[in-house]
């Protein structure tokens, strides 16, 4: 049992949307992530995500309607709803997951990507 210093833990790394994973809770990931611009509009057949700010303001997009999220504040995307989140500017997110979880859900392409322990 060894704490986590997410602060410590975020300057590991400076690239976006690739997720480190940085704790493992029964058979989920505790994963940070670095995002800016727009990810893939995607939806998990089989996961619900807990997406949590830490550090900026995220527009989490969905095909009806969309969300401005600010630190400290999380929102849970039910399995099966699309969405896209959008960073206008760097934001710093805790994700917490299943660990069957690809980041880009239903689609590949360049964003797709496999967490690493950090």
């Amino acid at each position: 049992m060894e704490k986590v210093n997410l602060a410590q833990k975020l300057t590991l790394f400076n690239d976006h949307w690739h997720p480190r994973i940085v704790g493992e809770l029964n058979d989920s990931h505790v994963k940070l992530v670095k995002v800016q611009g727009e990810f893939v509009w995607h939806h998990h057949d089989h996961e619900d995500e807990l997406f949590l700010v830490l550090n900026g303001r995220l527009h989490m997009q969905f095909r009806d309607h969309a969300v401005w999220l600010e630190a400290g504040e999380f929102i849970i995307v039910p399995r099966g709803v699309e969405h896209r989140p959008v960073a206008p500017e760097e934001v710093h997110l805790l994700l917490l997951e299943p660990k069957s979880t690809l980041n880009t859900g239903n689609v590949m392409d360049e964003k797709t990507a496999v967490a690493e322990w950090i």
